[in-house]
């Protein structure tokens, strides 16, 4: 180890330096001197010329040129032009940190020293933390015994004393430690700076801008110098953010000198200052964190060498590469994240990251303005890792989503994840969770609750799972876009539409999440209006990309180098239009997408637009809002211009306001009813024609592709923004066709698929929010439900099929008087709503409503077409299943007996209907526990079943699964099984491996195939069966149906039972639901081979 000495002199030379830590290298030169490799360990850069600013200083400090710098010149030339693929022998001297350090100290005589030790023996030292400035102290200054007169020396003093104030004879100063005008020795430095600091004892940091007088109290806890400590410039520095990781003790002194605490004291202020997590400045392992998560912590730094941005952030990410000050900052990043990427090989830790994708969302090809709200959302949404949330709110068309979409662009690489999520309404939403799952499934196969979960089926488990994996520890750095948030339940509002979005945000206090909404009484983050465009050459912009008329923006190029200029060279008339659609995006667009299609210029638009915009006034004169005249007037012109096109386009666009504005389809409006108007008939004939006709609205931009992507069964649909939905509502039917209303309300009703049509629930899903539609007209009084009562049954079919049992009940009421007004309280019709209300009542678990409504069809029935007729046995059956369920076994038996006679009566024993009787009566004896009756009415109706339909058809297949319910309650394990077995083969071959999920009386054979198989104590075997039905009554019933529910608990209390060992305990299925608790005597199950085969042919292992 050596030892040398410095005394400082009181010569110096001031210059003035602005670099935050700027390493200079040496000019480049095209010549290539031809001189050994060997003399490579001694080779030059020049010192410290480039930051000198006075001509004295910068000619004292440039070296004059030899040999040896100029093979060094050659040689970085030479690692530019082959991508950086230094010689082995050359890469070495600059990527290996240092193997000695320098430190100062204090002689016996005041002055200052440099001694050099080797790393095995490096004492124990303080370290300086500072913002560069001028008249900096250098490695030359101190050995030319020069720099005590210079500003920066004080720095050095304060910390040599701050030092020996702790017991540390040495310290070290980034500034003279460190022999800048040798490249090699520099670049060791910086690849070893972040050791240097996290071996530090004590770290002094030093903060120039912040004051803090000693009178100051020490003890307060509002000091008017923490104001200024969070807006400190140390804080925004490229090379303090290892200065603030590294070390284990870092101290915070102000320009005074007096300790402002540290960083554990201010932690907290540290943390919402910078973003960085708390743990990480307590010393948890760096590879804790993901690379984007640490990128995002110097995101927002600056350094003067753009290549800095890169170079001070090895000892972050733990690699070093050479340093190149001429690469620029993208080929310096670019370069670290290879370093990154070849570290982390082999290295494994848990990865959180989704490649970024806005494949679902409308994006704009050129996003112009916000760029205060851009700067505000990324200042709110900084953090670390803790909760952040934005809401953006403004008027509909206003720039919400663009501007979502602007930031996830921006900063998409300070994110680990970005998912957006359409909620408008609560179905949409859970729907954009699946979307969410499988791309979280598709980057992490075995993320935790997402592998067990069908995902087209299941959406609450999807939701509660994504919801668990955004929670996950660690997962920090995710961001959520809840978009058009724009009906949240508040208070006081009883609209069963509204959405609660706190049900559907993620448990733990963590990530970034983004609103955007109409409403200002969202309360769940930072709120941000959103105006409209308060410049014009944004207003023009806007203008000139979606018109694409290049013309407007003639001034283009001159924007890029001084957007003030740019005013002067526009046309006029495009000023005039900006400033009368007052800087609204939506409406810009609009207007753009006309000028775009028809041949006018712009003096003539804006005329059309004030002629327009009179009319509108004398037919809408309750529309007197500047911002509602700009929208409506815009839209206006081009509904005007699509007439023109094409009249059915109009038509349709008009019509549109009587359906929901999302999800409009050609099947949806194709009935072939010859009473419908002809425009219908000609619109819908054939799939040319609609599409024909919409393809004049999208043009215009007032339609859209539906990007809502589902599983669908016929036709793809299309969208309108929610602004022109409201348009064609206010203005487009400013006197309101009721006419059209009725139509529409017929159309969704008549679309809602039977039972037995394929997969019915996808067109069930999709209809539902145009029901919704039709539920707000019926309400508001602005359809007539008297003419329409068949079409309420029908919505209320379609309610209750999927669930909503609320609306449905609504549904039925309207229907029950609009039947009873137009036809009287004992038509056959009336009876029919009544008996599904009851129905109804019997599946919400209202039992004494769901009598009275049984009793009077009955009685009803019974007056209208007589005792014995067959639709009067079919509300004696209902009555029997009610009495089932309410426990009246004895009057159940009797309602029972009472179909079956009259059905053997009016069709025969051997009759379908006849045979579902049986069935039932076979139910209800196992129930009273007379297992020997209920087998003989089992076999009875399998025979007959199978003589009238066949061994395969699903109605004998039901008998089958019940004859296994009815063994397995007997104990007859075997034959239980080969008849879940032959049931469940027999729906596979009848329906096909993929649709028995979805068909109730096969879900039902899975349900007791689990049942038995916990039995047999094949625990998860039996679970895999549980978790299959629940995954298929969720997608049929949704997941609110006590099915569903009871299910999921079972699933749960299995689960304990796995975890437990506690005792077995069973809860058997029966078709009606209503089944007991059984313990157990649980014996050797029989052969598995064919349930094997059985379970590999469903896709259930």
């Amino acid at each position: 180890m050596a030892d040398r000495s410095f005394p400082l002199s009181d010569k110096n030379k001031s210059c003035s330096i602005e670099s935050d830590f700027e390493y200079p290298m040496p000019p480049m030169t095209s010549r290539i001197p031809a001189v050994s490799l060997s003399d490579w360990p001694v080779l030059r850069a020049p010192s410290d010329a480039r930051r000198c600013h006075c001509r004295e200083a910068a000619a004292q400090c440039q070296p004059q040129p030899d040999v040896v710098s100029q093979i060094f010149t050659s040689l970085r030339i030479y690692a530019i032009s082959t991508a950086y693929q230094l010689p082995r022998t050359l890469s070495l001297a600059i990527l290996e940190p240092s193997r000695i350090m320098r430190l100062l100290q204090y002689n016996n005589d005041g002055d200052l020293s440099l001694t050099e030790f080797f790393a095995r023996n490096i004492p124990k030292y303080a370290i300086l933390s500072h913002r560069w400035g001028v008249e900096e102290v250098t490695f030359k200054d101190l050995t030319d015994r020069m720099g005590k007169s210079k500003a920066g020396y004080g720095k050095i003093q304060f910390c040599g004393k701050q030092a020996n104030h702790n017991g540390l004879r040495y310290f070290w100063v980034d500034t003279c430690c460190i022999d800048k005008s040798n490249s090699t020795e520099l670049a060791e430095a910086i690849n070893s700076m972040f050791r240097w600091y996290r071996d530090a004892t004590k770290c002094y940091v030093y903060l120039p801008d912040v004051s803090r007088p000693h009178s100051d109290p020490a003890d307060m806890s509002n000091e008017p110098w923490k104001s200024t400590f969070r807006k400190s410039e140390w804080f925004n520095r490229g090379w303090t953010l290892q200065e603030l990781i590294a070390p284990a003790s870092v101290d915070f002194f102000s320009k005074e000198g007096e300790l402002l605490g540290d960083k554990a004291s201010l932690e907290r202020h540290i943390c919402e200052i910078t973003g960085i997590p708390a743990k990480a400045l307590r010393g948890s392992p760096l590879s804790d964190f993901s690379v984007a998560e640490r990128m995002s912590w110097a995101a927002s730094r600056e350094t003067y060498r753009q290549e800095d941005k890169a170079y001070s952030l090895l000892g972050i990410f733990d690699v070093n590469m050479p340093l190149i000050y001429s690469e620029g900052k993208d080929r310096a990043m670019q370069r670290l994240r290879e370093e990154i990427e070849k570290a982390s090989k082999g290295f494994k830790r848990e990865d959180f990251s989704v490649p970024f994708s806005l494949s679902d969302v409308s994006d704009v090809e050129h996003f112009v303005a916000r760029k205060t709200e851009l700067l505000e959302m990324h200042d709110s949404l900084s953090g670390d890792g803790s909760r952040r949330a934005v809401i953006l709110h403004g008027l509909g068309g206003i720039g919400k989503t663009q501007l979502s979409i602007a930031y996830a662009k921006r900063h998409k690489d300070n994110y680990s994840a970005i998912f957006w999520l359409n909620i408008k309404d609560e179905d949409s939403l859970k729907q954009s969770f699946a979307k969410v799952a499988k791309q979280i499934s598709r980057e992490h196969p075995s993320a935790f609750r997402l592998t067990n979960i069908d995902i087209n089926e299941n959406l609450d488990e999807v939701v509660d799972a994504v919801k668990a994996w955004l929670s996950l520890p660690n997962n920090t750095r995710w961001l959520m876009i809840y978009d058009n948030y724009d009906n949240p339940r508040l208070p006081g509002k009883t609209d069963p539409a509204a959405v609660d979005i706190r049900r559907f945000l993620p448990e733990s206090y963590q990530g970034s999440i983004v609103i955007t909404t109409r409403s200002s009484q969202v309360k769940n983050g930072h709120l941000i209006q959103i105006r409209k465009l308060g410049d014009e050459r944004d207003s023009l912009e806007i203008l000139s990309t979606t018109s694409r008329r290049k013309g407007l923006m003639d001034g283009k190029d001159i924007l890029q180098f001084c957007i003030a200029a740019l005013i002067l060279v526009l046309d006029p008339d495009a000023i005039k239009l900006a400033k009368e659609l007052d800087g609204f995006p939506l409406a810009l667009a609009t207007a753009g997408a006309y000028l775009d299609q028809v041949a006018i210029n712009l003096s003539d638009y804006l005329r059309l637009y004030k002629q327009s915009w009179a009319q509108l006034q004398e037919s809408s004169p309750a529309l007197d809002s500047y911002e509602d005249r700009t929208l409506y007037s815009t839209w206006q012109i081009s509904f005007d211009h699509v007439k023109q096109q094409n009249g059915l386009s109009a038509k349709l666009l008009c019509f549109w306001a009587y359906f929901d504005r999302q999800d409009l389809w050609l099947e949806l409006l194709q009935h072939s009813d010859s009473n419908d108007p002809d425009w219908v008939r000609e619109l819908t004939k054939d799939e040319l024609s609609f599409h024909q006709a919409v393809r004049v609205l999208s043009s215009h931009g007032l339609v859209e592709v539906d990007t809502f992507s589902q599983e669908i069964n016929e036709s793809r649909g299309y969208s309108i923004h929610g602004c022109v939905h409201t348009w064609t509502i206010h203005v487009l039917n400013h006197e309101w066709d009721y006419d059209l209303a009725r139509l529409a309300v017929k159309f969704v009703a008549l679309h809602a698929p039977g039972e037995r049509d394929f997969r019915p629930w996808l067109t069930q899903r999709r209809l539902l929010q145009h029901a919704t539609r039709c539920s707000y007209m019926f309400s508001s009084n602005l359809v007539v439900d008297d003419e329409l009562a068949d079409e309420c049954h029908g919505l209320g079919l379609l309610y209750a099929d999927q669930g909503k049992l609320v609306e449905a009940e609504q549904m039925y009421q309207w229907a029950l008087q609009g039947k009873e007004k137009a036809w009287g309280p004992e038509h056959t019709s009336t009876l029919e709503t009544v008996n599904d209300l009851g129905l109804l009542y019997a599946n919400q678990g209202k039992l004494v409503e769901a009598e009275q409504m049984y009793q009077r069809a009955l009685q009803g029935k019974e007056k209208a077409c007589g005792p014995e007729h067959t639709s009067t046995l079919d509300t004696v059956n209902n009555l029997g299943s009610l009495y089932a369920n309410q426990g009246k076994l004895v009057e159940a038996e009797q309602m029972y007996q009472r179909a079956l006679q009259g059905k053997e009566k009016a069709w025969g024993p051997e009759h379908t209907s006849t045979l579902d009787t049986v069935g039932n009566l076979g139910n209800l004896y196992k129930d009273q526990g007379k297992l020997v009756e209920a087998e003989q009415m089992y076999q009875q109706a399998l025979q007959g079943f199978e003589k009238a339909w066949g061994p395969e058809h699903t109605s004998t297949l039901n008998t089958v699964h019940n004859l296994g319910l009815l063994y397995t309650h007997q104990g007859k394990l075997v034959e239980a099984e080969q008849m879940y077995q032959r049931a469940l083969q027999g729906y596979e071959q009848a329906l096909g491996t993929d649709n028995i999920i979805t068909y109730v009386p096969a879900l039902n054979t899975i349900w007791g195939f689990g049942s038995l198989l916990e039995r047999q104590a094949d625990i998860t075997k039996a679970r895999t069966m549980y978790a299959k039905a629940s995954l298929g009554y969720d997608k049929v019933f949704g997941p609110e149906h006590r099915r569903s529910q009871r299910l999921r608990r079972k699933i749960c209390a299995l689960d304990a039972i796995v975890e437990s060992k506690a005792v077995v305990v069973v809860e058997e299925p029966v078709d009606d639901l209503q089944g007991g608790l059984v313990h157990l005597d649980v014996r050797e199950p029989p052969s598995i081979s064919k349930r094997h085969k059985l379970f590999r042919k469903l896709g259930l292992r």
